[in-house]
């Protein structure tokens, strides 16, 4: 299994810059993609950026330009810096780890944490 835990959230004005952190732990599963993932309240989550082992960082549309996802492979850890913060980015954000192991593949996610962005 792997855990994931975020951190960085919190409440900041429109214009802002808030960094979101993630580290995974546990054993056996190697880890090959992490990224963030936003869920508005009933909605489904959608997908913000992620980066895979050795490859390029993806984005939606939505935050190009203004949000930069980075990784320490070394650590199991993502980041999310995120800045030109806007009201309509207030939500969860959740960390999702992608692995695999002995033919098994796997998604796993973090309890997310909440940024609200103030106008």
């Amino acid at each position: 299994q792997v855990q994931l835990v975020e951190s960085g959230g919190g409440l900041v004005e429109s214009g802002g810059s808030l960094r979101l952190s993630c580290v995974a732990s546990g054993s056996l599963y190697i880890i090959r993609t992490m990224g963030w993932y936003l869920q508005a309240p009933g909605k489904e989550r959608e997908e913000v950026a992620f980066i895979p082992n050795g490859g390029s960082a993806k984005y939606d549309e939505s935050v190009k330009g203004r949000f930069t996802i980075s990784r320490v492979t070394a650590k199991n850890a993502v980041y999310l810096q995120m800045n030109s913060l806007k009201p309509e980015d207030t939500t969860v954000y959740y960390c999702k780890a992608y692995a695999t192991y002995d033919g098994d593949e796997h998604d796993f996610w973090g309890r997310g944490t909440q940024v609200t962005v103030s106008s």
